[in-house]
């Protein structure tokens, strides 16, 4: 039986995962490829882990390029992360025409033009699975389950870490910091839990998949993204009583521009992307063929993650026994003019928390604010009754643009009827 050598470019938790998984499922893997995966060598800084990981030492450096130079070496697994030196042992493993899987977003979000350019220039497979969704296979569903389709949208909470906290907060009612500090406790936030709760990382990952839907790799910068610091209880609570819940969402949309937005979004509790809770992951894809599809796992983890990584090693594999080389370009090109929508233009329902003096024609000024800005008010819901003091209105809006909504929110928070910042937050009504 024909084998091939990988090389495994960082021991951590996805790493370990990839080796626990062909220590265990390896021979499986064997009759179903008709070749064996073998681990030829390992770099990573800390060479003690070989002792628990039950592998020969021998394996193991410290010196990336050696294993990417081994003649013996067929596929590298890049499992270091980050945006320094994984960027040039990828170009490099590439150059040498040796195929790649990794697992890093972040990389791919900002650097995926030159290592994708670099990939097809060199006819060699780079392969990215477990870059979004973890153990979900949306990656390999996009660029080949939905090839016959036009993408029209794409919804995903593609976040854990954001998602358990939002969970938290809207069931057991929660304060942000106290389902934050419950989440790190667990193991599901880092101590700077920024990269998650900012959306940077659901910004990355809208990024790539944005790319894959429209067959065009799109700047990272372009896809506008806001976290989830500034959600509450209180706005929990009152979407629920809406009938809403709150999720990091990210939002693709097909159009003459494209739509690629991440950002807290009310969405109704009877989208099936409501009852996806904890640390759990879904994406919901619309093509003009399937109609609509749900695609729901674990986003994260050793690993359904490592599970990813192994089945783009056995692309690889197949690819290279057929001869086959670069058998699907890492973006299907299909479109080479679409830009993302900026923000200010992009047309939503909204939703409105404003503290307002509850007093004689307070309401019709503020109405004749978002009147003169063409904003039409679907409800308008008064929270607490305390004449001459500042009470809670909540609004939702019919469908509007977000600059004439930006714009209307500015003017009313100029004004002293108004005891602290409005608040706005995006519907989708999936």
């Amino acid at each position: 039986m024909r084998e091939f050598g990988i090389g495994l470019l960082g021991l951590g938790t996805v790493g370990s995962g990839v080796l626990k998984g062909l220590q265990e499922n390896g021979e499986v893997l064997a009759e179903r490829l008709g070749a064996k995966l073998v681990v030829r060598k390992i770099a990573d800084i800390d060479l003690s882990k070989a002792k628990n990981l039950n592998i020969d030492p021998a394996i193991m450096t410290t010196d990336a390029y050696s294993v990417i130079n081994d003649p013996k070496i067929d596929i590298i697994v890049e499992l270091i992360g980050g945006m320094g030196p994984a960027k040039e042992f990828i170009l490099k493993s590439l150059k040498l025409k040796k195929p790649v899987i990794t697992a890093n977003k972040a990389l791919l979000a900002n650097n995926g033009s030159e290592i994708f350019e670099t990939a097809c220039a060199n006819n060699t497979d780079i392969c990215f699975g477990a870059s979004v969704g973890g153990g979900i296979p949306i990656i390999r569903v996009l660029r080949e389950g939905l090839i016959a389709n036009k993408v029209e949208s794409m919804y995903g909470i593609v976040n854990g870490t954001c998602n358990y906290i939002l969970t938290k907060m809207g069931q057991d009612g929660m304060t942000f910091e106290a389902a934050l500090k419950e989440a790190q406790a667990k193991g599901y936030a880092e101590t700077n839990p920024s990269f998650d709760i900012d959306g940077i990382d659901s910004q990355h990952k809208t990024t790539l998949l944005s790319s894959l839907a429209f067959g065009l790799y799109f700047p990272v910068k372009d896809v506008s993204v806001s976290g989830i610091r500034d959600v509450t209880e209180r706005d929990m609570r009152f979407a629920s009583e809406l009938g809403y819940t709150i999720k990091l969402l990210a939002v693709i949309k097909s159009g003459k521009e494209v739509e690629a937005r991440v950002h807290p979004t009310l969405i109704p509790k009877t989208s099936p992307l409501a009852a996806v809770n904890g640390v759990f992951n879904a994406i919901m894809v619309n093509g003009d063929m399937t109609g609509r599809s749900i695609y729901y796992g674990r986003g994260a983890g050793q690993m359904p993650t490592a599970a990813t990584v192994l089945a783009d090693v056995c692309e690889v594999v197949r690819n290279i026994m057929a001869k086959s080389p670069l058998r699907m370009k890492p973006i299907p090109g299909a479109h080479n003019d679409l830009k993302i929508k900026p923000v200010e233009s992009i047309e939503t329902r909204y939703y409105l928390r404003l503290s307002l003096m509850d007093r004689p024609n307070v309401m019709a000024t503020v109405t004749s604010i978002f009147g003169k800005h063409g904003i039409s008010l679907a409800s308008v819901l008064q929270k607490e009754l305390k004449a001459g003091k500042y009470v809670t209105v909540l609004i939702i809006t019919h469908t509007a643009k977000e600059k004439n909504i930006q714009t209307a929110l500015e003017e009313i928070n100029s004004l002293d009827v108004v005891g602290s910042k409005s608040v706005m937050f995006r519907i989708e009504d999936i």
